[in-house]
């Protein structure tokens, strides 16, 4: 068996990745509930935008935390057709879950249906993310411990649609999206304590990217992409701001005629 470390470089990653998890979050709520303020083309981009965040948001907290992680007797790769198809698998099943809770008329149903959705598609993104390690040796899983893995996903979900549908106000947005951030990182160490290696000392080469090669450059885009976006939804005024202005300019244009 070989020694599994999850905090290479002590604390950076793991608290580098619950940042992560929470600039996701956060963004992702925010725009979900400017989505549901808004009608027509106006709510399907902002909730294309919101799944986007989640599924950016929670990929990147993975292969940050990922970052940290090392296995003691072998070097480690990942595959990249498949780390590319987690990012994917992320944002299409997030955004299946986003949608459900944005376009349903049972709000109840919406959000049991978004929550598991949206909750499997964040396992499936880990899972897949481990698929694409490669290393020498064999990976094996408790099985109990990956079950509270995804158990813990699909109830961090459906806590975080709940929010977007029944909390306004960005100061409890930005509370829950710690919370949020929390539960998508209890998701991640509780599935990366499932994780056994048996290693096979070996001098072949491995298939695939480094880390350093592909997964922090990756990392570092989408990084980038979740602060630029959130500082656009910052910046760009609500429904209820339109509206304002609008009834500001009537008087004017009125008294102008």
């Amino acid at each position: 068996m070989g020694h599994l470390d999850h905090a290479a470089f002590g604390w950076l990653t793991p608290v580098l990745s619950y940042v992560m998890a929470c600039i996701g979050a956060a963004l992702g709520l925010r725009c979900t509930v400017r989505a549901l303020a808004a009608t027509g083309r106006s709510r399907r981009n902002w909730l294309l935008t919101a799944a986007s965040a989640i599924g950016t948001g929670i990929w990147t907290m993975h292969f940050v935390a990922m970052l940290g992680f090392s296995v003691s007797g072998t070097e480690m790769r990942y595959d990249v057709p498949l780390t590319v198809l987690s990012l994917i698998v992320a944002m299409v099943v997030v955004g299946a879950g986003v949608f459900a809770v944005g376009y349903g008329r049972d709000r109840g149903r919406a959000l049991v249906l978004g929550g598991l959705t949206t909750g499997l598609g964040v396992a499936s993104m880990h899972y897949l993310g481990m698929a694409a390690l490669r290393l020498h040796g064999q990976v094996h899983y408790d099985p109990t411990l990956v079950a509270l893995s995804v158990a813990i996903a699909v109830v961090a979900a459906t806590a975080a649609l709940w929010a977007a549908l029944n909390i306004k106000s960005p100061v409890a947005v930005a509370l829950a999206s710690l919370v949020m951030g929390g539960a998508v990182s209890s998701m991640h160490y509780t599935g990366m304590m499932a994780v056994g290696v048996r290693v096979s000392p070996s001098g072949g080469t491995l298939p695939g990217a480094t880390a350093m090669q592909f997964i922090f450059p990756l990392a570092v885009g989408l990084g980038s992409y979740l602060f630029l976006t959130s500082a656009f939804v910052a910046l760009s005024p609500t429904s209820e701001e339109r509206e304002a202005s609008a009834s500001a300019q009537r008087p004017v244009e009125s008294v102008a005629r």
